[in-house]
């Protein structure tokens, strides 16, 4: 239980104290009323004795009495209703709130932080008036009166016969059969006489006389004289006298008293009426009527009356009337005992202590000694004759009660003056007086005797008062028996049926265990008694349970929440609708945030409710918030029931302030960093053949490794702008804003150009959503950013259409637990900075996906493709939070984060606006393959836009021709046959020699220091005006591998005018080609052997292609025709097909191999290019009967383009740095010997059969021959993963990388050729040695001098060796050195002499070289010529 004022000690012995009756003449009450109070109202502040007061129980013995309370009451006739009651405690209850501003505990148990408010005075007052209201009973004398006042006025005719009639009267309602209530002690009542005088009106003198007469008649110990009203009441204001009763009189807006005695059910009306009070005694019928029907039938029944208008007198009418108004007057704040002054006030405390002293005490002292020899006289005899008498009658047995007799307590009544009832009068005597030793031996007694009768009532009260007088003896002899007052209760519960009497008995035991330490015990007894019959009842027991649980040495917390809401159940039921409340909130301390959904959901719906009703607004919408926006297990009628109970709350908070900002809304939940932003509009849909660029749209998935590619194309088509320098002002083109995106600056929007803003949303109820009338909510600052300085800012709201234009969206519906996204458009149509706030909606729920619980449409109810129950305007904010920052130290060391503009873009000035258009644009394409396509341009804006480029990282993939008309004009011959290439009709006659023409790579965009991947734009003027349009052709080629390619356009344009915001802009284009395999070509280059004619100096050279057809007929390829070969370098040229066919239609079916062998020669010197020019020659041997002029558009350009890309590679790998200059030299001059510059072009068609037609794809390969003897090939190869390797822990040493070449390179500095007859006869009958002239040709192919030895001796290495060689031998010098300029050919006439005839291999001679300024740090010897094999016959 919560904390009390008092401890038990002292609130038992002030809850049962001696009563004593007054009885007022009509004087002497209106004596009284002066001071708007009544007589027993007047004495109530000084009824407590100050002082300790001394009487002698049965044996002689002193006891003393401590804090001695008497009440005080008018006589009341009638017992009081139990409805009065009831009402009478509601009001108490309801009128003690807690505090404002209450300080409450804070108990710490476990995990929980609890504020919980240690007191609770409503159930005090609840407690006190309940006990003090209690209707005396027959079966115990408690609260029954032991005394009576008779109270007159010394102002009356005649005061002493006015003290008679009094006197009768209390006679008459005492001992008349026709009053059975109030309830009287013993039957010889004390009667103390009191004559009042007005001390301010009245005369002192006769007053004194009256009272002198008084003592004569009655005795000094039975009269007293009280002077009151000392002044009038108009005493000056400033005089500040205290006002006792008001604690007593307003505490409450009731008395206990005026309940059941002046007017016998006298209650408060409701608090928020005008306070007026009402009597509801059955003596004035109008008021009976007015009251609420409602009240139920109270188990207080002990006294059954007939109507009690017809034993009530006038008098007590009047008197109630009366009373009822001057209690009235207590409500309006009128001061009390305004005309006592503080002696008067003393006067009253002396006769109090008089009164007791003189009269109460010596009475009560002298009954308890009455009773006490009454039952010493009779314990034999009249208690054996009583049982005898019962045995007598009704058999030796005492009968077995049936039911009903137990029922209605009426089995078994004593008479007053039976013997059982005069030892439990003498105990509640002997209790009254706090002689709880004596008092407990005679309930023990009492109870015995009691329980033998079977009279469980009386056993039943004796029981109670026996187990508190055990608890209150001083010293504690003996323990609290408990099971006392758990039999007590259970009988008068169970047994007697009277909830009243066992209410008692729990609230007083449940103080005496709480005030042992005994909480769950008490928690037990006060849930025991929660019953259907008071839900007040049962709520303030409940609650006080709950105190016991949270109070234990370790609280049990969620007891205590759990009984908290069972109070808080029951409070509701019992109207106490604030009380409810804040049991209900006290509980959800502890349920909140712990995972118990469905409780927090219960607790929160009931908290809305409450709140609701007693118009706590902002609290009720609160509530449903929660319960809306934490993640609901409920099922889903539940969630639609919570959803329109909070449309309704907030409809009516919305209706208290319509003026006030549109409130926050907690549904649907809004991701919102998830909200992406695009400038632009939407992408156009395709058209026929015409497809537009696929740009960048919503629809897009956010890629980072693709964002990354097109800032790298944007990044360096801008550094090409600028001569190779990125500005530094420059940041990347962003259209569309993510949590991904860099969001740290504000985005750039075009002025009359929409800006999409995608807001997501989810719904967590299992109820669907419509949203409607769904805007974006905004702010607009209007700017001139080309001003100097800025003009006035002024701030817009959201009305002002005509600065930003903003899309609703009249429908959304979102379904039960979906996530869908929004998309809201603005349109700026002014320069300025615009910040989205976040959105504005109604929300509302589907008429029809459930019963609305008796809410219809409300006024303001959407009415389109779905119909609203209810719905509510309401906002939400779109607050997005940005990256954490991790830069600095500080930064790591705290939580910071950066800044997330992507809802605040600067509106710049107008831009043009380029749409661009693919028309015939293949998916499909083999390797290689040349196709033909047409591009579109369209500027849409309404500036001119210049500066088109378009950039992307597949160059080789297209081109728009050369960079002159006279490279890309349309043959006659082409356009016949739909060709990509420009041909010419040949003659059959030139078949096998090559046709030579050059070209320029810079013609091509390829030039020294160019960007190959940034390719202007050829529009016409180089400007394209507002609404124009231009159509460009664009070959493709087909990548060399095969697959899925994607491949990224990039379109850069800028504005005429300059803009000082945006400086360009960029249009994005994805094109995803799937290549099919065709041929595959590898092709090697190697020396000629043979002496070179005069033509062509500097030596020829073969080269071998192979062709394969890979395709495997998936796309419909029937076969490839191999229509030409052409070469292009700027120092070779294809010059003749060597060992040609007769069949010059070179046709490869699938999986064949065609194979070609050329003689390529050096250019002329007017046709070889100097190193520094760019002009290649191109030499074209062709198949067919046209030839397709390879130095022209589109075959050159994706020729250029292959070189440059495969240029990029070569010079991406590292190059090996030499410590000497001189040795790379020489090194770089080595290589330079092996090195050739060749490219092959192989031109193809291929023939395709699709849709029963016959189609003719054309396409080219290139072969780039960098190296002689080393294959190439026209596809790339993949690269072998290295073999796994042990890893070795060894530290490497420090070898310096050799810069010397490889052997084959320092091998091919020197060709060599022998010329020498393939027969030699010669007579050996004649002459025994042959000479044969053999001449050695040394060829110089380094362009440097070069030291050479030529060695004729032969090398023995082994037997063969020697028998190969040993049979001739060269004659004259054996080693020869020499010198040879570059590209020198030099020739030794050697000499061979032959002993015998045979065939011999000539080829032995031995030839090392080096470079002549290298000393021998490089000579090697160079490679063999072919077999030199001679015959030699004899003639």
């Amino acid at each position: 239980m919560a904390q009390c004022v008092q401890s038990v000690q002292e609130l038992i012995p002030d809850s049962f104290v001696p009563s004593v009756a007054a009885l007022c003449s009509d004087e002497a009450e209106r004596l009284t009323r002066r001071n708007h109070l009544s007589f027993a109202e007047l004495l109530k502040p000084f009824s407590r004795l100050t002082s300790e007061v001394h009487m002698r129980d049965p044996n002689n013995q002193l006891h003393i009495i401590k804090n001695l309370k008497i009440a005080v009451s008018n006589i009341v006739t009638q017992p009081p209703q139990p409805g009065a009651i009831r009402k009478l405690l509601n009001d108490v209850v309801s009128g003690s709130q807690p505090a404002e501003g209450l300080v409450a505990n804070v108990i710490t148990a476990g995990d929980y932080d609890l504020n919980i408010s240690a007191t609770t005075p409503w159930f005090e007052s609840y407690r006190e008036t309940f006990l003090q209201s209690m209707p005396a009973s027959d079966h115990e004398f408690l609260n029954h009166y032991l005394a009576c006042m008779l109270v007159a006025s010394s102002g009356e005719a005649e005061p002493m016969e006015q003290f008679s009639k009094l006197s009768q009267e209390q006679h008459r309602i005492q001992h008349n059969s026709e009053y059975s209530y109030p309830k009287w002690f013993i039957p010889n009542t004390l009667k103390y006489y009191v004559l009042l005088h007005d001390v301010s009106a009245g005369d002192e003198q006769r007053a004194d006389s009256i009272y002198e007469e008084m003592k004569q008649k009655y005795g000094t110990q039975g009269c007293y004289l009280l002077k009151i009203n000392s002044r009038t009441s108009n005493r000056s204001s400033d005089e500040q006298i205290p006002d006792p009763w008001s604690q007593y009189l307003q505490k409450n807006s009731i008395q206990h008293q005026e309940s059941y005695e002046d007017g016998p059910c006298t209650v408060t009306s409701n608090k928020n009426s005008d306070g007026s009070l009402l009597s509801l005694d059955g003596l004035d019928n109008e008021v009976k009527d007015g009251l609420p029907n409602n009240f139920r039938a109270h188990p207080l029944q002990l006294y059954q009356s007939s109507d009690p208008s017809n034993t009530t007198d006038v008098q007590d009418h009047g008197k109630c009337a009366s009373t009822s108004h001057e209690t009235k007057k207590v409500n309006t704040g009128i001061i009390h005992g305004a005309c006592l002054t503080l002696t008067d006030h003393d006067r009253i405390r002396q006769f109090i202590q008089e009164f007791t002293f003189r009269g109460l005490l010596p009475h009560i002292e002298k009954t308890i000694r009455q009773l006490n020899d009454q039952l010493i006289s009779r314990k034999g005899l009249s208690r054996s004759l009583f049982s005898a008498t019962k045995k007598w009658f009704s058999g030796s047995k005492v009968p077995e009660k049936s039911i009903n007799e137990l029922k209605n307590t009426s089995g078994l009544l004593y008479p007053p003056e039976a013997p059982e009832l005069q030892i439990r009068k003498m105990a509640d005597l002997c209790f009254l007086v706090q002689h709880y030793d004596l008092a407990y031996s005679c309930y023990h007694t009492a109870k015995k005797d009691f329980l033998n009768e079977q009279a469980m009532l009386y056993a039943a009260g004796a029981l109670e008062m026996a187990a508190v007088s055990a608890f209150l003896q001083p010293g504690a002899p003996r323990p609290y028996p408990a099971h006392y007052m758990d039999t007590a209760i259970q009988t008068y519960r169970d047994v007697c049926k009277n909830m009243v009497l066992a209410e008692r008995c729990v609230l007083l035991s449940a103080e005496i265990l709480k005030s042992q330490g005994k909480y769950s015990e008490a928690a037990a007894l006060l849930i025991r008694l929660t019953s259907e019959d008071s839900d007040l009842r049962s709520a303030l027991l409940l609650e006080q349970a709950a105190h016991c649980f949270i109070n234990m040495k370790s609280p049990m917390v969620r007891k205590y929440a759990f009984h908290m809401i069972l109070a808080g159940h029951r409070f509701s039921k019992a109207g106490q609708k604030k009380h409810a409340l804040r049991c209900y909130c006290q509980a959800m301390q502890v349920y909140k945030g712990k995972g118990w959904s469905l409780a927090e959901d219960h607790i929160n719906f009931t908290i809305g409710r409450q709140s609701y009703t007693l118009r706590q607004l902002d609290n009720a919408v609160s509530a449903f918030r929660h319960i809306l926006i934490n993640e609901s297990k409920q099922s889903a009628a539940q969630q639609g029931a919570f959803l329109r109970e909070y449309l309704y709350v907030y409809k009516n908070v919305s209706q208290v302030s319509p003026d006030g900002p549109l409130p926050q809304l907690p549904l649907p939940y809004i991701n919102s960093s998830a909200t992406r932003v695009f400038f632009g509009h939407d992408r156009r849909p395709a058209d026929g053949e015409k497809q537009a660029a696929t740009h960048i749209s919503l629809d897009q998935e956010y890629d980072s490794e693709s964002c990354q590619q097109w800032r790298e194309l944007e990044e360096h088509v801008v550094a090409v702008v600028h001569r190779g320098i990125i500005p530094s002002n420059f940041c990347p083109t962003q259209y569309c804003l993510n949590c991904y995106s860099d969001n740290s600056r504000f985005p750039l929007a075009v002025v009359e150009e929409p800006i999409t803003v995608e807001v997501a949303f989810r719904n967590p109820l299992k109820v669907p959503l419509l949203l409607t009338d769904l805007s974006l909510l905004w702010k607009f600052q209007p700017q001139d950013f080309s001003a100097k300085d800025n003009e006035e800012v002024k701030e817009l709201v959201t009305d002002e259409t005509e600065m930003i234009g903003t899309e609703v969206i009249s429908e959304f519906l979102i379904n039960n637990e979906e996530s869908k996204v929004a998309r809201l458009k603005l349109f700026p149509h002014h320069v300025g900075e615009l910040h989205v706030l976040g959105i504005v909606y109604n929300l509302g729920t589907i008429q029809g996906s459930m019963a609305v619980d008796g809410i219809g449409a409300l006024p303001g109810c959407h009415t389109g493709k779905h119909s609203l129950s209810m719905s509510v305007r309401g906002r939400q904010d779109l607050e997005i939070q940005g990256p954490r920052l991790n830069n600095t130290k500080e930064e790591k060391t705290s939580i910071k984060y950066g800044p997330d503009r992507r809802l605040d873009p600067i509106i710049a000035e107008e831009m043009p606006l380029l749409e661009v258009f693919f028309i015939h644009f293949p998916t499909g394409l083999l390797c290689g393959e040349i196709r033909k396509a047409y591009v579109e341009f369209v500027n849409v804006s309404k500036c001119p836009l210049t500066g088109l480029k378009v950039v992307s990282k597949r160059p080789e993939f297209f081109t728009f021709g050369g960079n002159t008309a006279v490279l890309t004009p349309l043959s006659p011959s082409a356009s016949e046959n739909c060709s990509a290439y420009k041909t010419v009709v040949t003659d059959s006659a030139s078949v096998c020699t090559a046709l030579v023409s050059s070209a320029a790579s810079v013609d091509f965009g390829i030039g020294l220091g160019s960007q190959p991947e940034v390719i202007p734009v050829p529009l016409p003027d180089s400007v394209l005006l507002p609404g124009a349009s231009v159509q460009l052709p664009m070959w493709l080629r087909g990548p060399d591998e095969e697959g899925v390619h994607e491949i990224n356009f990039l379109f850069y344009y800028e504005s005429v005018k300059k803009q000082p915001k945006i400086q360009h802009r960029v249009l994005r284009h994805t094109a995803v080609i799937c290549t099919s395999r065709s041929l595959n070509v590898r092709a090697t280059v190697c020396r000629s052997n043979s002496l070179e004619d005069g033509e062509s100096k500097g030596g020829n050279m073969l080269v071998f292609v192979d062709v394969e057809n890979t395709n495997t007929s998936e796309a419909g390829v029937k076969e490839f025709h191999i229509v030409q070969m052409s070469s292009s370098s700027k120092h070779w040229k294809l010059q003749e097909s060597v060992n040609l066919s007769e069949n010059k239609d070179v046709k490869l079916a699938s999986r064949e191999k065609g194979k070609f062998c050329f003689k390529a020669v050096r250019c002329k010197e007017e046709e070889a290019a100097t190193e520094s020019s760019e002009k290649y020659t191109f030499a074209d041997i062709i198949f067919g009967h046209e030839q397709i002029i390879s130095s022209a558009s589109p075959c050159a350009d994706f020729f250029y383009r292959s070189l440059a890309s495969e240029l990029k590679k070569t010079h991406t790998q590292p190059s090996v740095h030499s410590e000497k200059q001189s040795l790379e030299d020489a090194v770089r001059l080595i290589q330079k010997c092996s090195e050739v510059d060749l490219n092959i072009v192989i031109l193809w068609k291929a023939y395709v059969v699709e849709d029963n037609k016959q189609l003719i794809l054309e396409g080219q390969h290139h072969v780039i021959l960098r190296t002689l003897g080393k294959e190439a090939f026209s596809y790339p190869q993949k690269q072998e993963p290295p073999e796994m390797e042990l890893l070795k822990f060894v530290r490497p040493e420090n070898t310096t990388v050799s810069s010397r070449p490889p052997v084959e390179q320092l091998s091919s500095l020197i060709k060599t050729s022998l010329h020498y007859p393939e027969t030699f006869n010669h007579p050996f009958h004649l002459k025994s040695l042959c000479l044969v002239p053999v001449t050695l040709f040394l060829s110089n192919c380094s362009k440097t001098d070069v030291d050479v030895i030529v060695d004729l001796r032969h090398k023995a290495t082994s037997p063969e060796a020697l028998e190969i060689h040993g049979s001739f031998t060269w004659l004259g010098q054996t080693q020869y050195k020499l010198q040879l300029k570059s590209q020198e050919v030099h020739s030794l006439q050697l000499k061979a002499c032959f002993v015998h005839t045979g065939v011999y291999n000539l080829g032995t001679p031995r030839v090392f070289a080096k470079l002549s300024d290298q000393g021998t740090v490089f000579e090697t010897s160079q490679q063999n010529s072919m077999p030199a094999l001679i015959i030699i016959s004899n003639v």
